[in-house]
C-alpha cells in the first residue's frame, strides 16, 4: 500500500469517526464528545490533503525525470 492511500484510508476513518463522535456529542449534550469528534474530522481531512499533495509531488517528480 502506497504512503498516500494509507493516508487516504486513515484520513478517511478519522473523518467518518469523527463525524459520528460529533453528532453523537451533539445528541447527548457532550461538548467534550462533540469538540474531540470535530477535530478528528478535521485531522482526517487534513491526511486526505496531505495524500493529494503527495500525488501532486509525485507525478511533478515523474514528469521533470521524464523530460
Amino acid at each position: 500500500m502506497s504512503d498516500q492511500s494509507k493516508d487516504r484510508l486513515e484520513g478517511t476513518l478519522d473523518e467518518m469517526t469523527g463525524r459520528g463522535k460529533s453528532a453523537l456529542g451533539n445528541l447527548s449534550g457532550d461538548d467534550e464528545t462533540q469538540a474531540e469528534g470535530d477535530t478528528q474530522q478535521v485531522q482526517g481531512e487534513a491526511k486526505q490533503g496531505l495524500a493529494d499533495i503527495k500525488d501532486k509531488v509525485d507525478d511533478a517528480v515523474k514528469k521533470v525525470a521524464g523530460s
